[in-house]
């Protein structure tokens, strides 16, 4: 029955891999260029292949061999396990799955190519960050914060109703809900993630409640009100995610910097050639692109491609170096697996390793070895840098549970009122008040929620495993060292023998015990963030 088994596998690889490898690469023009046609295109293959993958005799017929194959080798049965998650989420009805689709384009090509008005001209979100960052004027702040909210009421609607639709689907399928079903066929138990994610924030209370008090009293400080009075646009981001500039500000070193060239020196120096992705990648803001950040592999070959809107600063800085992170863990997988298991054991791995090379920005012997800071400087602004990572980490930990409870709740009830929702889970999580007033849509306006939905869990798990991963770095590979640790061509041998090569040959659990020899667990992100670990 192995040959069985394998026989079917290769049946489906060989008709949807070809599919797969169209979708992303229309996927790439889609987000590049948003032409209607290419829009179109990569409809239509999504469609195609949801189609496929809802036939309900592929999923029977791997159901059945499985059960007859209990004792398959490993990579044969880690291959079958993940495609049969695939079809699984899939078994839906074609009209359903054409309205999803209709729905998810109609939503993709309208965050594209919006760009929202500020004082009367269309801005990018890069400006309107700016302001954020920069500005002490509160009023010009409020106008450019609520302009970041605009693309909100644009697709409100279709995101509510992608909510109802992606629920029937999920039923369809099997299960209560979309949040619940992207989970298990994820191979995460949402019992267990909440559970963490509740201990994570107990363990951080006293910490975030001390940090958010004297940020509040400085942001009141510097605009001249009360604290109380401190709103959403006071902070330095339009959702209060990153951490703020007013603590230390590095944008200055990055002002003459070409951030390719910084890129490429760091991962050279450990060990990682990234000169083909580079060549291959869009890199700068222009009219029609998709805004945000993004890696992609285009075909499982080493087609690696990264999507960016630079300019020359610390955001950008730190975000080259975390989506170059997902460029190397792709490109260096070992290409003589079979399709299946040629990407990243999970998500939340491959996002481990891009927060790590994020997290660079924030080490004073990476600034001092590749943004030109003077040695003597960075020493001088190294217990600065790691407090301001560690308040930064406290934040989007906070964020994360903002978008991880609202998803939830929006899939048990699409019909409730999100908009009140939204700022309950801001004033309670964040701290941050909802503005007086206000009855809008701000939920829709991040992305994620609506083209990558059930994901956001990733990035907060991803940073736990980071922070293990770098002790163990520390401790294994560059014997405490943190000169080495932004140098050391080690680690780069280190990362592709045990993080990249495997690809998805182990779930995320067995990935994380080869390349770290533990668990996950919050109580050593805890610790990290309480200064109590390097």
């Amino acid at each position: 029955m192995d040959s069985a088994l394998q026989t079917f596998i290769d049946q489906q690889v060989a008709e949807f891999a070809p599919r797969l490898t169209r979708a992303n690469g229309l996927q790439w023009l889609v987000a590049t260029t948003s032409r209607p046609e290419y829009e179109q295109a990569w409809a239509s293959e999504m469609l195609a292949i949801r189609r496929l993958a809802a036939e309900p005799a592929r999923y029977h017929i791997l159901t059945r061999l499985m059960t007859e194959t209990l004792d398959a080798p490993l990579l044969l049965a880690r291959q079958a396990r993940l495609l049969h998650n695939f079809l699984r989420g899939n078994q839906i009805a074609p009209d359903l799955i054409d309205r999803i689709t209709e729905i998810e384009t109609r939503v993709q090509s309208t965050f594209n190519q919006f760009r929202a008005t500020l004082a009367g001209r269309a801005v990018s979100d890069n400006d309107l960050r700016t302001v954020l960052r920069r500005s002490d004027d509160a009023a010009e702040r409020r106008e450019a914060w609520e302009a970041s909210k605009q693309i909100g009421a644009q697709v409100a609607e279709d995101v509510r109703e992608l909510a109802r639709l992606r629920n029937q689907a999920a039923r369809q399928a099997g299960f209560d809900n979309f949040y619940t079903m992207q989970l298990e066929l994820d191979e995460l138990d949402e019992q267990d993630l909440f559970s963490l994610f509740e201990a994570l924030k107990a363990g951080t209370d006293p910490l975030w409640q001390a940090y958010k008090t004297e940020l509040d009293r400085t942001l009141a400080t510097r605009f001249g009100i009360d604290m109380e009075d401190v709103r959403p646009w006071h902070y330095a981001d339009p959702f209060f995610q990153e951490g703020q500039p007013s603590e230390v500000n590095l944008d200055s070193y990055f002002a003459d910097k070409n951030l390719e060239d910084l890129t490429r020196a760091y991962y050279s120096a450990i060990g990682m050639d990234v000169d083909d992705v580079l060549a291959r990648s869009d890199l700068y803001e222009r009219p029609g692109k998709q805004q945000h950040a993004f890696c992609i592999h285009i075909d499982r070959q080493g087609d690696v491609r990264v999507l960016c809107n630079n300019r020359p600063n610390e955001q950008w800085a730190g975000t080259m170096l975390h989506e170059f992170g997902h460029a190397v863990y792709d490109k260096y997988i070992d290409r003589d697996l079979p399709f299946l298991l040629r990407a990243p054991a999970h998500t939340l791995t491959t996002e481990a390793i891009a927060i790590l090379g994020g997290n660079l920005i924030h080490d004073s012997a990476w600034l001092a070895h590749y943004a030109g800071v003077p040695f003597s400087e960075a020493r001088r602004l190294e217990d600065s840098l790691q407090q301001a990572a560690r308040n930064a980490a406290l934040i989007f930990a906070r964020w994360v549970f903002v978008m991880s409870h609202f998803e939830r709740a929006l899939y048990r009830d699409p019909e409730q009122d999100l908009n009140a929702l939204w700022w309950d889970m801001v004033e309670h999580f964040q701290g941050v008040h909802r503005p007086d007033q206000r009855n809008a849509p701000d939920w829709a306006a991040k992305i994620h929620i609506a083209t990558a939905p059930v994901y956001y869990h990733n990035y907060l798990l991803g940073a736990m495993i980071a922070a293990q991963l770098l002790d163990h770095i520390l401790a294994v590979v560059v014997n405490g060292s943190r000169e080495r640790y932004v140098s050391d061509p080690r680690i780069g041998a280190y990362l592709i023998d045990r993080a990249f090569r495997p690809g998805s040959r182990h779930d995320w659990r067995g990935w994380l015990r080869e390349v770290t020899g533990q668990d996950l667990s919050a109580a050593g992100y805890i610790r990290w963030l309480s200064g109590a670990t390097a």
